[in-house]
């Protein structure tokens, strides 16, 4: 997806219009530097801006996200085009959040048998030590609550059975035997119970 385009064209849509920066904001109950970013190719509307966007400078948002107007011919080959590549930039972004979750993982890992290292090493037993332990315990252990949290809103999973992909509850990710980002999850489509592989996109 082409912001610079994407701004350019919102920029001579609004233009068309006769309406100024300040003026498309205004409509929009938003700050001028939000519609000075869309048109500078910094940043795309927000995805309940698109619509009303649309309607005020007269144009569908699969011409918005193409960034230019569409032909009724060309249109149903835009909007698969479009389909395309707004699958890409989910997957790109689900991997995104899978690499940080992991990096989360590993440092909060690393951080927290350091710290017990050294408390160990240097502390006598006593309050303090079991202090330090039961704190960087539960620090530890809300990281591993978030990673998770990441890791479930990042793609889907897989059944093994149907092939049928979908996204678990949290508390169901949460409790069921797992193997790194592989899940021992029930198919909402099939009803069975597999070994569902973490996978980036539908």
């Amino acid at each position: 997806m082409n912001l610079i385009k994407i701004g350019k064209f919102i920029a001579q849509c609004r233009k068309e219009k006769e309406l100024t920066q300040e003026q498309l904001a205004e409509k929009l109950l938003i700050t001028d530097r939000a519609v000075s970013k869309w048109e500078r190719g910094l940043s795309l509307p927000d995805a309940d801006k698109m619509l009303e966007l649309g309607t005020i400078l007269d144009i569908s948002v699969n011409e918005l996200l193409n960034g230019e107007r569409i032909n009724m011919k060309d249109y149903e080959k835009k909007t698969e085009e479009l389909l395309l590549e707004l699958a890409k930039q989910d997957k790109i972004n689900n991997q995104k959040i899978m690499t940080n979750m992991l990096v989360l993982l590993i440092t909060d890992f690393i951080f927290y048998v350091g710290i017990l290292f050294i408390s160990c090493m240097t502390l006598e037993e006593g309050v303090l030590l079991g202090s330090i332990i039961c704190c960087f315990t539960i620090l530890f252990v809300l990281v591993a609550f978030y990673a998770l949290k990441l890791e479930v809103d990042a793609g889907y999973y897989e059944c093994k059975n149907c092939g049928h992909k979908y996204v678990p509850s949290y508390f169901t990710a949460l409790i069921v035997p797992h193997v790194h980002t592989t899940r021992y999850l029930k198919c909402p489509k099939c009803g069975r119970r597999t070994w569902a592989k973490k996978v980036m996109s539908k």
